[in-house]
């Protein structure tokens, strides 16, 4: 199972690391423009998202929009030693972020602590991953960051994984911590699952 997961794992970033910058632009487009639909996240005053990387799903844009909106948006911090996320808000995406851990950007040590939020307060939170499935399984990256923090941390939070089409699969070879989503956006339609 562990060997399957990891093969399917690597598979899928292949995959999504071919993708065209112009098809990553495009579809990260359709994929913010049907989170703007949704009621949970109109309604929601504090957001946890992640800052894209490589060929995640843009988030950047769908970021500038909540500041528009008046969204508290929060954005993790890696904390490598404590296998945690630590949940800080931003207001800027030029000079609140900087390269942390994996060069992935993360809010600046100067905020960290004045800018800390209780993960309690968290009503949604968007997470990137691997691979995706119809039943709303979610693989991660193989850290278990995002597993541990909306399970144990922010089990309120709504949770939504944003993917490409490339990273779905019917049902994924799930572990025990593997957690599932309440739903999955992809750029051709949101899946809504019963978790």
């Amino acid at each position: 199972m562990q060997s399957i997961s990891r093969q399917l794992r690597k598979e899928k970033l292949i995959a999504r690391d071919q993708l065209t910058v112009e098809y990553l632009k495009e579809n990260s487009k359709n994929i913010c423009d049907r989170v703007m639909k949704m009621t949970s996240f109109k309604k929601s005053k504090t957001v946890f998202i992640y800052v894209d990387f490589r060929s995640e799903v843009k988030t950047r844009e769908l970021i500038s929009k909540m500041f528009e909106m008046g969204k508290r948006v929060v954005v993790p911090v890696t904390l490598l030693e404590e296998r945690d996320l630590l949940p800080v808000y931003i207001n800027n995406l030029t000079t609140d972020l900087a390269p942390g851990y994996a060069s992935i950007p993360e809010p600046v040590k100067a905020i960290r602590e004045t800018q800390k939020v209780a993960s309690e307060t968290i009503d949604l939170i968007f997470l990137p991953g691997s691979v995706f499935d119809e039943r709303g399984g979610r693989m991660g990256y193989g850290g278990g960051f995002y597993d541990r923090f909306v399970s144990v941390r922010a089990p309120q939070a709504l949770r939504v994984g944003l993917a490409y089409e490339i990273q779905m699969v019917e049902r994924a070879p799930l572990h025990d911590h593997d957690e599932y989503m309440d739903r999955v956006i992809t750029e051709k339609r949101v899946i809504h699952t019963t978790r």
